[in-house]
């Protein structure tokens, strides 16, 4: 008897405990019925529902449907999305987490898209060409180019050296948006190798990138090129001209 109710004690003591806080969804459903019931005149008693009136097909389900797409109104320039006043499409997760909670959006209605359309004058003193300029910018000047010249015969690195270089890179930019260090840098010189300077790109006539560059020697016979360094671009350089535009001299 004694053993039964030990016995008892321990499977009530192990028994899972349930929560109590269960948060309910909001869900919908939208049923039809594969047997409607027959239709019955007026002040006529209507007559039972069978089994088969209780068969329902699935029409819709709220929780698998796409959600459209929600517009809200920029109060202040968010890059990637747009300037203030855009009026902006974007889905509901981000636009709520991303703009509307952080108070960088309102949603948008009639008063919205007066109240912070941009004014012209506002528009004269913008700094963003675009939304995504920014980015651009950011992903330039996070590049380390490797420019590769000639070992055996003289150069001067000129804009179009560059443009080839960021080609292979994947990213096209036109000559004249290349601005070079005024100092000219003429080779071949192995005292400039792996050593580095900086490029200014112009994207849309406003925004400037400082790119990083390092001249790399290259020959085109095997036994006369310089040993392969491994992830040469990780490596410390030292800089090729000074803040003035002058040429550093090499450290020994």
């Amino acid at each position: 008897m004694l053993v039964n109710i030990v016995k008892g004690l321990v499977a009530a003591s192990l028994c899972p405990v349930r929560s109590c806080l269960l948060q309910s969804t909001r869900n919908t459903f939208v049923l039809k019925r594969r047997f409607p019931p027959n239709l019955y005149k007026k002040n006529q008693t209507p007559g039972k529902l069978c089994g088969r009136h209780y068969v329902y097909d699935m029409v819709d389900d709220t929780t698998i449907t796409k959600k459209p797409n929600l517009e809200v109104v920029l109060t202040a320039f968010v890059e990637g999305v747009g300037s203030k006043g855009d009026v902006v499409s974007l889905k509901p997760n981000i636009a709520y987490n991303k703009l509307l909670l952080p108070g960088l959006a309102v949603y948008k209605t009639p008063e919205s898209v007066a109240k912070y359309a941009t004014v012209k004058d506002e528009k004269d003193k913008e700094v963003h060409s675009s939304a995504y300029v920014q980015a651009t910018v950011n992903k330039l000047e996070s590049l380390i180019l490797a420019v590769v010249m000639n070992k055996d015969h003289p150069w001067k690195i000129e804009p179009w050296h560059i443009k080839a270089t960021l080609r292979k890179a994947g990213y096209y930019v036109p000559e004249h948006a290349i601005t070079l260090p005024e100092t000219p840098n003429i080779g071949p010189d192995l005292l400039k190798q792996n050593r580095e300077f900086y490029c200014t790109i112009t994207i849309n006539n406003l925004e400037k990138a400082r790119v990083r560059c390092r001249i790399h020697h290259w020959s085109t016979e095997p036994s006369d090129r310089l040993p392969y360094v491994f992830e040469h671009w990780k490596q410390n350089s030292e800089p090729l001209f000074g803040d003035n535009g002058t040429p550093v001299p090499t450290q020994s």
